[in-house]
């Protein structure tokens, strides 16, 4: 707070003041007083009005800086008024008790949000697991057809099976400290299990898939890894370009490890590379070919902030795009 704001807000207060000292000048000089008289009068009363209105100014400064040293202090700020400390005039007990009755309001919200929140995210992993069944008889179904129409219900099959899986991460991702372990784990086995997963789209797209420098080891969640690099390879997949191919390397950077994914494709325009990693942003060529939700990459980038990897993209329009994600050095990670 400043002093020019302090007497902006007094000014009403100042002019009653001013008002009522210049009256009582005027009736004692009327009234035959000495003109020394009231000028030494009126620079009392100065002087006073000054020291009384400055030190109201630095004390209400003082007391914001407290209050804004106390919530600068909360990790939760809606509990500021819980943390409150005691009023000291009856104006301030006052609007610090509606303040209360209003935080008190907000935290009961809070904690009815996250209980809804948790039921919710616990129904959707519920409904995750219990979809998969049907899936897999499915699947098993499938293995007595023969001809396009295996492949084509096969291929509608991992689509369905990609979306749930998809739909099971960003429900897990609202609390990802309860799902993810973060360990020692070979690389080449992380793209083993994502290029499985997606096995029946690549070939059915067409897709050849080339491995390089895989050998090393990373300290991340082997699932959730798995998924990020499931997810890139799904988009290689979709928007591919004639004769599509994907290349996955790595290699040791220092004491981390790149790990490069990258496609011949149709590439992304320069104008929208930046909002890809948006949520629920599809893009031109999303909206061209279709099947695109715009959270695969919103995805990746969530769940790459929590295991602390480095992920970038580039691209050029009609020539591909390459996804690179940096597993930290374990001496780097906070979360092992």
């Amino acid at each position: 707070m400043r002093l020019g704001e302090f007497l902006s807000d007094r000014l009403d207060r100042l002019l009653i003041q001013g008002t009522c000292a210049g009256t009582a000048a005027f009736f004692l000089w009327a009234t035959g007083t000495q003109p020394g008289v009231l000028v030494i009068l009126l620079l009392s009363l100065l002087l006073v009005f000054i020291a009384f209105h400055l030190t109201d100014f630095f004390r209400q400064r003082a007391r914001l800086q407290e209050l804004n040293a106390i919530l600068d202090g909360l990790d939760q700020k809606y509990l500021f008024a819980e943390c409150l400390p005691p009023a000291r005039k009856l104006y301030e007990r006052r609007f610090l008790g509606l303040t209360r009755r209003a935080g008190q309001a907000m935290t009961e919200a809070v904690s009815d949000a996250r209980a809804a929140q948790l039921e919710y995210r616990e129904y959707v992993e519920r409904w995750v697991h219990e979809i998969k069944t049907p899936i897999t008889a499915a699947r098993l179904i499938c293995g007595h057809l023969e001809g396009d129409i295996r492949r084509r219900l096969t291929y509608e099959l991992g689509q369905i099976e990609g979306h749930v899986e998809r739909a099971l991460f960003y429900a897990r991702a609202a609390s990802p400290e309860r799902d993810c372990v973060i360990r020692p784990a070979q690389l080449g086995e992380i793209v083993s299990r994502a290029i499985g997963t997606h096995r029946t789209l690549l070939i059915q797209s067409g897709v050849r898939v080339e491995t390089e420098g895989l050998d090393l080891c990373v300290y991340t969640d082997e699932k959730w890894a798995a998924f990020i690099l499931g997810q890139l390879l799904q988009n290689a997949a979709r928007y591919r370009g004639t004769e599509p191919a994907i290349t996955i390397s790595a290699r040791p950077l220092g004491n981390q490890v790149q790990l490069t994914v990258a496609d011949n494709g149709i590439g992304i325009p320069a104008h929208e590379l930046p909002r890809v990693f948006d949520r629920g942003f599809t893009g031109s060529n999303g909206r061209v070919r279709g099947g695109s939700t715009g959270m695969g990459l919103y995805l990746c980038r969530k769940l790459a902030g929590f295991l602390e990897l480095g992920l970038t993209i580039s691209s050029e329009e009609g020539k591909g795009s390459a996804v690179t994600l940096t597993f930290p050095a374990k001496e780097n990670l906070t979360k092992l």
